[in-house]
């Protein structure tokens, strides 16, 4: 039972924080840039922790953290108010992708993205001195196809992997109850 007690207070504490961190109604209402559009962003159920608005916030989050590497999270957030989902999900997930992992991740997406793209191996000799247009012609589509390989399949994963998650976590939650008061009841 003390187990019991401390992972509640862990959970507890660890909401409290979240809690803190995010911005009020108020303070969203009275920013300048957002005071236009404020009654969208301020919707209760954009920022609430519901299943499916959840999914929604990662799955938007994965797509434009693969896809945009610049402004991804302003992207993301005003893809949130169209599509309904999670802002603060969405815009934790695009940090998925972040200065220190986009070599990685771009180097990454042009191995992905050159299996399906025929041509020249670039990657074992030196780029002609063609310019930046040779560079971007011989990295650029298989990039390219890269980042939309792993936007649309990561968003997706990322999508049912909630619900399934979601579902399952719900499952053992009454399967749990029902133990408790089979114990209860003798």
């Amino acid at each position: 039972m003390k187990i019991e007690n401390n992972r509640g207070a862990f959970w507890s504490e660890l909401r409290t924080r979240f809690k803190a961190q995010m911005p009020t109604r108020e303070s969203l209402e009275s920013h300048r840039w957002l005071r236009p559009i404020a009654h969208r962003v301020t919707e209760p159920e954009l920022w609430h922790m519901k299943t499916e608005p959840l999914a929604r916030g990662v799955a938007i989050g994965l797509f434009w953290a693969f896809v945009s590497p610049i402004a991804q999270i302003i992207i993301a957030a005003a893809h949130c108010v169209w599509w309904r989902g999670n802002i603060p999900v969405a815009v934790a997930v695009t940090l998925i992708t972040n200065p220190l992992t986009i070599g990685a991740w771009l180097y990454l997406a042009y191995q992905v993205g050159s299996l399906f793209v025929s041509g020249p191996d670039t990657t074992s000799a030196i780029v002609p001195a063609s310019g930046v247009f040779g560079m971007l012609q011989s990295f650029g589509w298989p990039t390219v196809l890269g980042m939309a390989i792993f936007a649309i399949g990561g968003s997706l994963l990322g999508y049912l992997l909630v619900r399934t998650g979601s579902r399952l976590w719900f499952h053992w939650r009454v399967a749990r109850r029902a133990r408790r008061r089979s114990r209860a009841e003798g």
